[in-house]
C-alpha cells in the first residue's frame, strides 16, 4: 500500500494542530471525561445567571408595578427563578439528579425543614427576650404595618417573599457552590480539606453579597458566621432541609414575627423599638451574633441526636453519572 501523499500528510497535520488547539482551549472550562463543564464554573453560574435574573425581575416589577401589586409579583418571580436555576444547574451544568444537591422533599427532609424552623424562632425569641429585658427594645403594638393589605394576607406575602429568597440562596450557596468546589476538590486533596475549604469560600461569598446591608467592614463577621453555620448544617446531613428551614425562619421571625428586622421593612405581629445601642441591639449585633452562635450549637445537637454521629456526610462531593443512573 503506498504511503499517504505529501497533501493529505499536511492536511492531518493541520487537523491535528487544530485539534490539540481547540482541546487546549475547551480544557479550562469543559471536562471530557465526565461531560460536563468544570468544577469552578458549577459552582459560580448558578448564583452569577439567577442573581441576573433576580435584578432584571426586580428592576422591571418595581417600575411597573406598586404596593400591594408589586410584591406578590416579585415573589411569583423569584419562585420561578429559583425553579429554573434548580433545572438548569442539575440539567445543563452538573448533570446530576435534583435530589443530590439535597432536595429530596420526602418526610425526613420536611421533619429537619421544621427543626430548623423552630430552632431559628427559638433563638430569635431569645434575642427579642435578651433586649427587652436590658431596656434596649420596647414592645408597642401588635399586628401592625401591613400596609394597604389586611394583616393575615400580609404576612403570608411576606412569609413566601422571604421564603423563597432564602430557599434561592441556600440552593445557590450551598447546593450548588459549596457541593461542587468540594466535589471538585476532592481527590487533589482530602476529603476535609477539600469540604473545609469549600465551606470557606461560600461563606466569604455569602458574606460578600450581604454587604449592602452593613454600615461598617466588621459587620461581615455576622454574615459569614451565618454562612458557616449554614453550610455545616448541610455538610454534616448531605441535606438542604437544616439549612432552608433554618434559613426561611430566622429571616421571617426576625422581621415579621419579633419585629427586630431593620433592612426589611415587614408588617410586624410584635412591632418592637429599638433604642439600644446599634453594636448590640443592631441587625448584625453582639446580641445577634450570640444567639446565630446557639443556632448553630443547636443544629449540631439535633444532627447528632438524629443521626448518632457529627461527621462530613458523602453525598456532599457525591456526583452520579447518568450511565449509572440509567443502569
Amino acid at each position: 500500500m503506498s504511503p499517504n501523499p505529501p497533501e493529505q500528510r499536511d492536511s492531518q497535520a493541520t487537523a491535528s494542530v487544530v485539534a490539540r488547539a481547540a482541546s487546549g482551549l475547551r480544557w479550562p472550562v469543559w471536562n471530557s471525561a465526565d461531560r460536563r463543564v468544570r468544577a469552578p464554573l458549577r459552582a459560580v453560574l448558578p448564583a452569577v445567571l439567577s442573581f441576573l435574573a433576580l435584578a432584571v425581575l426586580q428592576s422591571v416589577v418595581r417600575a411597573r408595578f406598586t404596593h400591594p401589586v408589586r410584591e406578590p409579583i416579585e415573589a411569583a418571580g423569584i419562585g420561578a427563578i429559583l425553579v429554573a436555576t434548580v433545572f438548569v444547574s442539575a440539567r445543563l451544568l452538573d448533570r446530576r439528579p435534583i435530589g443530590e444537591y439535597g432536595l429530596s422533599l420526602d418526610r425526613r427532609w420536611w421533619r429537619s425543614f421544621a427543626v430548623g424552623g423552630a430552632i431559628a424562632t427559638a433563638i430569635n425569641a431569645g434575642a427579642l427576650a435578651v433586649a427587652v429585658s436590658a431596656g434596649w427594645a420596647t414592645v408597642v403594638g401588635v399586628a401592625e404595618g401591613a400596609g394597604d393589605l389586611p394583616f393575615l394576607p400580609a404576612m403570608v406575602v411576606v412569609f413566601a417573599y422571604i421564603a423563597l429568597a432564602a430557599a434561592w440562596e441556600e440552593v445557590v450557596f450551598r447546593g450548588a457552590m459549596l457541593k461542587n468546589l468540594a466535589e471538585g476538590a476532592d481527590g487533589l486533596v482530602p476529603r476535609w480539606a477539600a469540604v473545609g475549604l469549600a465551606v470557606l469560600l461560600s461563606a466569604l461569598v455569602f458574606a460578600f453579597l450581604h454587604g449592602g446591608k452593613i454600615d461598617h467592614p466588621s459587620q461581615y463577621g455576622y454574615y459569614l458566621l451565618a454562612g458557616l453555620v449554614l453550610s455545616g448544617a448541610y455538610v454534616l446531613t448531605g441535606d438542604l432541609a437544616l439549612p432552608i428551614g433554618f434559613h426561611v425562619w430566622y429571616n421571617f421571625t426576625q422581621s415579621a414575627v419579633f419585629g427586630l428586622g431593620h433592612s426589611q421593612q415587614t408588617p410586624e405581629l410584635l412591632a418592637v423599638e429599638i433604642v439600644g445601642p446599634p453594636r448590640w441591639v443592631g441587625e448584625e449585633g453582639t446580641i445577634f451574633t450570640v444567639f446565630a452562635v446557639i443556632g448553630g450549637l443547636l443544629l449540631l445537637a439535633y444532627v447528632r441526636w438524629s443521626d448518632g454521629r457529627l461527621r462530613i456526610d458523602e453525598r456532599v462531593t457525591q456526583w452520579t453519572p447518568r450511565a449509572e443512573r440509567e443502569t
